[in-house]
């Protein structure tokens, strides 16, 4: 890397940026504020090009805002900020693993209902569901009610019925709800579980999920280690101008 001037264009090449990206990145503080020429030209340098280097190695580990919000406060000397940012976005990390883990056990935990159907409708009403799950048909009204489940009405009684799908649904919302999650957060999982077909077209998606919480983590580590490493050289020479 060279250590003296660079142009915007030499930032930008090594990024695939433009070098309207450069100066925007100026601009909103992910790089240090550069020197002019007496004619006005920007003058970066091997700081900004390392400052670069730590915004690119962390947006895939935090996203664009919040590594841009990293850098900001890095660049106005405000570390402890910046550190605040990264320890809310690792712990941001650490809950969606939880959630992960959460629905995945939650899925398992479904069995093939044994629930007492009446035969000729293949469906159950609200009393024996209730009684099934240890729960209190209240509770099953209170789900419907919050957008949970959909039940239909027998024409004839006006009973709320359950079809298969109601049921694998409500089992689903109730291990979620003993696992401490609220309805608010239940109801788009069970959108995407309708969504889906059910249960077993999610394996993909939750292996999707994995995987990225993984690369996630793992960009983390890279972001952290190239943002050390403007710090490191920041520090032991002239601060950059702000």
């Amino acid at each position: 890397m060279s250590r003296g001037r660079l142009r915007p264009v030499d930032l930008a090449r090594g990024h695939g940026l433009s070098t309207q990206a450069i100066r925007n990145y100026e601009e909103a503080g992910i790089l240090p504020r550069a020197d002019r020429t007496p004619h006005g030209y920007r003058v970066y340098t091997h700081l900004h090009a390392l400052a670069l280097r730590a915004f690119a190695a962390l947006a895939p580990a935090h996203g664009h805002q919040t590594a841009t919000a990293i850098m900001r406060a890095v660049n106005q000397d405000a570390i402890e900020e910046a550190l605040t940012v990264i320890d809310e976005s690792h712990a941001q990390l650490l809950k969606d693993r939880r959630t992960l883990a959460a629905v995945e056990k939650a899925l398992r935990d479904l069995v093939p209902s044994g629930l007492p159907t009446p035969p000729e409708s293949g469906m159950t009403f609200v009393g024996p569901l209730a009684r099934q799950l240890g729960i209190r048909p209240a509770t099953l009204r209170k789900w419907e009610k919050a957008g949970l489940i959909h039940p239909r009405r027998d024409p004839r009684t006006g009973y709320r019925v359950y079809t298969p799908a109601d049921v694998r649904d409500v089992q689903l919302a109730h291990q979620l709800r003993r696992g401490g999650y609220l309805l608010n957060q239940i109801s788009p999982l069970l959108a995407q579980v309708r969504s889906a077909g059910g249960v077993a077209p999610l394996e993909a998606t939750l292996s999707d999920w994995r995987s990225r919480l993984t690369m996630r983590g793992l960009s983390m580590l890279t972001g952290a280690s190239e943002l050390q490493a403007y710090l490191r050289e920041r520090d032991a020479g002239d601060p950059p101008n702000t």
